[in-house]
C-alpha cells in the first residue's frame, strides 16, 4: 500500500488564488517572497497568463529558472512570460520588488522549485541565487537570457525561432548566452535560420547527431569554426571511407576548422568510419590538451593506434573509450605506449568489445597498475582467461580510487562452440571470490558474459568478499 502524500497547504493556496486572476495580480504587492515560487508553479501548470505576466514584472529573485518547468514549450505560457518582459523592458525604473536578472531557459533549476515547494529540505534563498551574481558580473545588459539549444523537432524548431526573433527585437537589452547546442533535426535551412541567431562564440558543448555523410558534415564545418570556445564535441555516426575524392575533401574542410578550437578538451566521436588510416587528420588540428577522447565502433589501424599514443595533446587524458575499436591483430604492444603516455592522469578506461586477447591484457598490466588516478576500468565482452583476470585482479589491487571493476566472463566458462555454461561460470566466480579476500582490501568486480554490466543487464552479478 503506497503513502498518501496530500499537497501541502500553501500549494492549494496559490492554486486557489490563481483561479481569480484579478485577484492573484492585485495580491503580489502583499505577497512574502516565500510565496511567489508555488503561485509561479500555480500559474504555469493552469496556463493563467494574466498572472504569470504580472508575477514576472514583480519577480523577487535574480533568476528566474522557467527551464525547469517546461517538459515541452507551450506557446501561450511562453508568451505571457515573455510580454511581461516586455513591459519590464520597456520600463526605465523596475519595479522596487523586482530582482530578475536571469531568465533561465535551460533544462535547470528544478531544486529551486524543489525547495520552494517543499518537496526537499528548505535553504535561504541567498544560496539558490549565488552563481547568478557571477554570471551577471560578465555583461552590462539588464536582462540575461541563457538557453539550449535542441533542434530536434518541429515543434522545438518554431518554440526556439519564437523565442531568438523576440531576443532579437530587445538586441542592446538583453544578452543571449547559449553553451550547449544539440543537432538532431534534419532541416538544414532550419539550422542555418537559428543559428544565425545565436553568438556561436558562447557556444562549449555541440552535439551534432544529424551527419550521416561527411558531405554533409563539411557544410556544417564553417559553422563549428565559429564556435571557438567549444569544449566538447560529440559526433553521431558518420557513413564513408573516404574513397572519393569529394569525401576526403569534405574531411580536410571539417578538420580545418577543429584547428579553430583552441578550448576543446573532450571529443567523442561515434562509428566514424572516414577515420581509418586517417586518425592523425583530426589529432594533428587539435591545439590544446585533450581531457578525454571517445573513439567507438570503428575501425582503426595499427598506424591510427601510433599516432594517438604519440599526440602531445593527450598527455593530460582522464577519459580513454575505444569501445567497440578491434585490437585483435594489433601489436600488443602498441597499447602499452599508450596507457604509458597518460598513466599520471587516467580515470576512466573503456576497452570494451575490443577483441583483446590475452597477450593484448598481459602487455599492459604493469602499466594499469601504475595508473593511481583509475577510477573506471571497463574490458568487457573480450576473450579473457580465468590466469589473466586473477593477475589482473592482483596488479590494481594497489590502485586505492579503482571503485567500478567491468570484466567478461573467463574464457574457461565457455564450451569449445561458444556456449556458456552457467554451472562453470558460478564456479570460477567463486575462485575470483577467493582472490578477492586474499587480496583483503574491499572491492566491487562486476563479471557478466554481457558486453556491459552497468547498463543493468539481469545476466550481470557482482563480487565482494566484504558485501
Amino acid at each position: 500500500m503506497s503513502a498518501y502524500n496530500p499537497p501541502r497547504l500553501v500549494t492549494l493556496a496559490a492554486m486557489s488564488l490563481v483561479r481569480d486572476e484579478a485577484l492573484a495580480i492585485s495580491s503580489l504587492e502583499y505577497l512574502p517572497m516565500e510565496l511567489y515560487p508555488p503561485l509561479f508553479m500555480a500559474a504555469f501548470s493552469g496556463r493563467h497568463s494574466e498572472t504569470l505576466k504580472a508575477m514576472v514584472q514583480a519577480w523577487p529573485f535574480a533568476r528566474l529558472p522557467l527551464g525547469g518547468l517546461m517538459q515541452k514549450p507551450h506557446q501561450r505560457t511562453i508568451q505571457a512570460v515573455l510580454s511581461g518582459l516586455d513591459v519590464l523592458l520597456a520600463q526605465k525604473v523596475h519595479p522596487r520588488r523586482c530582482k530578475l536578472q536571469v531568465l533561465d531557459l535551460r533544462n535547470t533549476g528544478q531544486d529551486f522549485w524543489n525547495i520552494w515547494s517543499g518537496d526537499i529540505d528548505h535553504v535561504p534563498a541567498t544560496s539558490l541565487m549565488a552563481p547568478v551574481a557571477k554570471d551577471m558580473s560578465r555583461t552590462k545588459h539588464p536582462l540575461a537570457v541563457y538557453i539550449e539549444l535542441c533542434l530536434k523537432t518541429k515543434t522545438s524548431i518554431k518554440f526556439l525561432t519564437y523565442l531568438l526573433r523576440w531576443v532579437e527585437q530587445w538586441k542592446g537589452s538583453i544578452h543571449l548566452c547559449c553553451k550547449k547546442i544539440k543537432i538532431i533535426s534534419r532541416s538544414k535551412e532550419n539550422i542555418k535560420k537559428i543559428l544565425s541567431m545565436v553568438k556561436l562564440n558562447c557556444v562549449q558543448e555541440v552535439e551534432l547527431s544529424l551527419t550521416q555523410k561527411l558531405s554533409t558534415l563539411a557544410k556544417f564545418a564553417s559553422l563549428l569554426g565559429k564556435m571557438r570556445n567549444v569544449q566538447r564535441l560529440l559526433l553521431s555516426p558518420i557513413h564513408g571511407s573516404v574513397a572519393e575524392e569529394q569525401d576526403h575533401q569534405a574531411l580536410l574542410q571539417f578538420t580545418s576548422q577543429i584547428l579553430r578550437l583552441q578550448y576543446l578538451q573532450d571529443l567523442r566521436m561515434e562509428g566514424p568510419a572516414f577515420l581509418e588510416g586517417r586518425l592523425n587528420q583530426m589529432l594533428r588540428c587539435l591545439k590544446t590538451s585533450l581531457y578525454n577522447i571517445s573513439i567507438t565502433n570503428c575501425l582503426l589501424t595499427e598506424s591510427d593506434l601510433t599516432h594517438l599514443s604519440q599526440c602531445r595533446n593527450i598527455c593530460q587524458l582522464k577519459g580513454l573509450n575505444l569501445n567497440g575499436v578491434t585490437l585483435t591483430n594489433f601489436r600488443p604492444e602498441l597499447l602499452q605506449v599508450l596507457l604509458e603516455k597518460v598513466a599520471g592522469t587516467l580515470e576512466e578506461l573503456d576497452l570494451n568489445l575490443c577483441g583483446i586477447m590475452d597477450s593484448h591484457l598481459m602487455a599492459i598490466l604493469p602499466v594499469l597498475s601504475s595508473c593511481s588516478q583509475l577510477r573506471v576500468l571497463s574490458i568487457c565482452g573480450n576473450l579473457i582467461s580465468m590466469a589473466v583476470l586473477e593477475s589482473l585482479l592482483r596488479h590494481t589491487d594497489g590502485l586505492s580510487d579503482l571503485s567500478l571493476e567491468l570484466y567478461p566472463a573467463p574464457r574457461e566458462s565457455y564450451s569449445s562452440l561458444g556456449i556458456l555454461h552457467q554451472e562453470r561460470l558460478a564456479q570460477l566466480k567463486a575462485e575470483l571470490w577467493e582472490i578477492l579476500t586474499d587480496l583483503g582490501r574491499p572491492r566491487k568486480i562486476w563479471v557478466s558474459p554481457s558486453p556491459c554490466p552497468h547498463c543493468g543487464d539481469d545476466m550481470c552479478d557482482h563480487l565482494s568478499p566484504n558485501a
